[in-house]
């Protein structure tokens, strides 16, 4: 006589009791084949704490927009001027640093307000975009495809006037700091915030297990998530000595010796450490997983992408939700404005340009589905990582541009078909 109560299934033994997504675990094998593969070819270059350091702090702009274009995929639609968008805000950021702050009210550049109130102003004007994208597609029912296109040719122009066309630098000291390598936490600091995220991570973890034991939902034997936990921490930990790893070149330390008077000492090294654009992409990642996973917004997200017109019949308004996806996108994109104009120290007409399709790419290759109602967080920003790799890995061996493009194109393609074929294999709703 069998018990009715129990599982239907037979617990998971072995690796399989891990639990853990095929899908992330294969964009991980992906990104380590490329990084070996160009590591290879490039005759160790690749994989050093100096190339992985770069790489992270270029991968930081592009993956803060994915995302947000998770969202609007998840939701049917698209955005084609996030690029355009990022530069419109740029431009406000940098006038503001230079002209309104400085000329209007008589606080110079470096002034400590200069940094926080431009972002705020840059904030306002992505917000005011993406919001007026939103409303144009949600209440006047013009597809995304075209608002964006359009969006796409506006704002590019919008920048360029706000500007007159010009490269507008140095910006100010403060704001530079969110650029990657003026801005770094130090070995110290770095070690800090490591340690902090893996304590943070494990309490999540026993915290979703306990919430699973509480609702008699099944949940991994013991070992199986002190081994998830284990890599997780190991994962974090491994990333912060990485970057720990790349020290400030001699010159650059003498230099600050010399400006505060002092004499380096023989043999003194130091490393830059975690940079702040990194730690900013972390939180963006965390708020957009909170919003996804626990708030009711994400709820009526992905219920939306999955069937928009049982949502709307079950109450969702689901124009006023367009709306303030599209507004949460104009704010991504100005906080990847921050981001790109610092690490580049200045506003230039051509800042974003062709970031529209890489942060799509970067959506797609993580999985996000564009029949809507499935995507990830984390798998936007592992495919912003997989295609950021492709390109400086082809820079590195000396792939010329029109072929790294062909290839990145093939990739996406690629990754759209597999993923295609994963979804009829494991019977995920398309």
């Amino acid at each position: 006589m069998t018990d009715a109560s129990a599982p239907a299934t037979s617990p998971r033994t072995g690796w399989k009791a891990l639990d853990l997504d095929t899908r992330l675990l294969g964009m991980i094998g992906a990104f380590i084949v490329i990084a070996i593969a160009f590591d290879l070819a490039s005759g160790g270059r690749f994989i050093t704490p100096r190339n992985l350091f770069n790489l992270t702090i270029q991968t930081a702009s592009v993956a803060i927009m994915a995302t947000g274009m998770v969202f609007i995929i998840v939701t049917r639609h698209i955005d084609l001027s996030v690029g355009s968008v990022l530069a419109t805000c740029s431009a406000v950021m940098a006038m503001t640093q230079t002209v309104i702050m400085p000329d209007w009210l008589g606080l110079g550049l470096n002034n400590p307000a200069t940094a926080w109130v431009a972002i705020v102003f840059g904030i306002i004007a992505g917000a005011g975009i993406g919001a007026f994208h939103g409303y144009l597609v949600g209440y006047l029912t013009i597809p995304a495809f075209i608002v964006t296109l359009g969006g796409l040719l506006i704002w590019r122009n919008v920048a360029w006037y706000l500007t007159n066309g010009q490269t507008i630098g140095p910006l100010d000291d403060t704001f530079q700091l969110f650029g990657g390598i003026n801005g770094t936490l130090g070995v110290t600091g770095s070690w800090i915030v490591g340690l902090i995220a893996a304590g943070a991570a494990t309490w999540a973890l026993f915290a979703s297990r306990r919430n699973k034991i509480g609702h008699d939902f099944p949940v991994k034997p013991m070992w199986a998530e002190m081994t998830v936990i284990g890599i997780v921490v190991a994962g974090i930990l491994g990333f912060v000595a990485l970057l720990n790893a790349y020290e400030v070149p001699s010159r650059v330390l003498e230099r600050r010796f010399e400006a505060d008077g002092l004499t380096m000492p023989e043999g003194y090294t130091e490393g830059y450490g975690v940079p702040i654009s990194i730690v900013l992409l972390i939180l963006v990642a965390i708020v957009m997983t909170v919003i996804a996973k626990r708030t009711r917004f994400g709820r009526y997200i992905f219920a939306t992408g999955g069937n928009p017109d049982a949502a709307e019949l079950s109450g969702i308004n689901t124009k006023m939700l367009t709306v303030k996806i599209f507004a949460l996108m104009g704010v991504l994109c100005a906080i990847s404005a921050v981001v790109a104009s610092a690490r580049l120290t200045n506003h230039s007409n051509d800042i974003g340009i062709l970031d529209e399709l890489r942060v799509i790419a970067a959506a797609v290759i993580g999985g996000t589905a564009l029949k809507g109602g499935i995507g990830t967080i984390h798998g936007a920003i592992i495919g912003a990582l997989i295609m950021q790799s492709l390109q400086s890995g082809m820079a590195m061996v000396g792939v010329d541009a029109p072929l790294q493009n062909i290839v990145v194109g093939s990739v996406l393609v690629l990754a759209v078909w597999i993923d295609i074929i994963y979804r009829k294999r494991t019977g995920a709703r398309d």
